[in-house]
């Protein structure tokens, strides 16, 4: 058991994440018949195995970056952004399409032959940066002035370059920015003008974008189409989104049992996107209650864990690369029970799905890095040790 005496941390977040990678192998392997046998793409086996290989990468990551002292996630973050924005560009220029994507989403890994979407690495290094930015001027009067500059250029440069794949990721990469802001003691009266100048970009974007290229001409037909399809109620337009209502109201108490799903074969996105829908079709309504409820019980985690952070800097971490997990989830589920429009977001740790789950992984390691950290006996110099990529990143600062 000397591992396990190695593991620290915030014991509730562990389990959590144990439950829900265990939880997630049966509905992956049951909804990937839908590929399988359906599509005929690979084998059922053959992507249980996938999975594992992905979770198993994933605790890796998780527990590597766990065991970083979290303060160097800072000078980190400023130093991969400018990175960041060059590969969103490239995903954009060069990237591949999956699934039948009408915009670059992912880019090829060479040597593994992996796809990787940048786009939601991206948002977990812009939380940190955006944690990072309200950190250090703690102390200071923050001016919408040089909060545009220092701030929302580049939160809206990255958001700029995952809007015309990705929508739904960069909005709620925007929400989620808004949310710490205001956390992080952002002007509310700022925030109203962010939100109109967003509004009025966004705009800018859909008219030229419109006016000269097929390809997001095609996206904004999508978008549109979504938001009809969702309020009118249409079922010929609204496939998915039937099929999963009738996955969930068959489900019943206990479900059909493990593999028994009937909509698996005719939803697309079964084993991802409308994976709660399997769910609850295959285990009821009591293992999709607890699944909410892993979920509630993270989120309580993070607060404490941000509560009991010993510097503003770890608070905002935590929050800024946790809510984004809580905010993803309560979004897939409510796209399955029909709450909201198709958005295209995983279930995090449930769904499967290679970058999602490893970014996830990585979101649960800084955490528990702060929480390592809180477990600590106070030590000042320890504290205050100078990072050095804080010391690189003050030299263009």
């Amino acid at each position: 058991m000397s591992i396990l005496k190695n593991i620290k941390g915030d014991t509730g977040i562990w389990g959590i994440y144990i439950l829900l990678s265990i939880l997630s192998f049966v509905p992956v392997y049951s909804a990937s018949s839908n590929l399988a046998n359906v599509v005929g793409i690979g084998t059922t086996s053959g992507y249980l195995f996938k999975h594992t290989l992905i979770l198993l990468l994933g605790y890796i990551l998780l527990y590597a970056i766990y065991k970083i002292p979290y303060r160097y996630f800072s000078g980190s973050a400023a130093l991969m952004l400018p990175f960041i924005v060059l590969l969103l560009a490239y995903t954009l220029s060069r990237g591949i399409t999956i699934g039948g994507a009408t915009a670059s989403r992912w880019i090829q890994i060479p040597i593994v032959g992996v796809s990787f979407q940048t786009s939601t690495f991206a948002s977990l290094v812009l939380m940190i940066y955006v944690a990072r930015y309200f950190s250090r001027r703690k102390d200071d009067i923050i001016t919408f002035k040089e909060s545009l500059w220092r701030l929302w250029m580049p939160v809206g440069l990255v958001i700029l370059l995952i809007l015309p794949a990705n929508f739904s990721t960069a909005a709620l990469l925007f929400l989620s920015v808004v949310i710490l802001s205001l956390i992080g003691g952002y002007p509310f009266k700022y925030i109203l003008n962010i939100f109109g100048i967003a509004l009025v970009s966004l705009t800018l974007f859909i008219f030229v974008g419109r006016s000269f290229s097929q390809g997001i001409r095609l996206k904004t037909d999508t978008w549109k189409n979504r938001i009809i399809n969702f309020n009118e109620q249409n079922p010929e337009d609204n496939y998915q989104v039937e099929k999963a209502k009738i996955a969930i109201a068959t489900g019943g108490l206990f479900g059909k049992g493990a593999g028994k799903s009937v909509q698996k074969n005719f939803l697309p996105q079964s084993s991802s996107d409308f994976i709660y829908a399997i769910i609850v079709e295959e285990f009821g309504l009591i293992i999709s209650i607890v699944i909410i409820f892993l979920y509630m019980w993270l989120l309580f985690r993070i607060y404490i864990v941000a509560r009991k952070a010993k510097t503003i800097f770890a608070s905002l971490l935590v929050i800024g690369v946790g809510f984004p997990i809580i905010i993803q989830s309560i979004v897939n589920m409510a796209v399955a029970t029909n709450l909201i429009p198709v958005t295209g977001q995983t279930l995090p740790l449930l769904s499967s799905g290679g970058t999602s789950v490893w970014v996830t992984c990585m979101a649960i390691g800084i955490i528990q890095s702060v929480s390592f950290a809180n477990q600590e006996v106070d030590d000042p110099v320890k504290l205050d040790e100078e990072n050095p990529l804080e010391v690189l990143y003050e030299a263009v600062d």
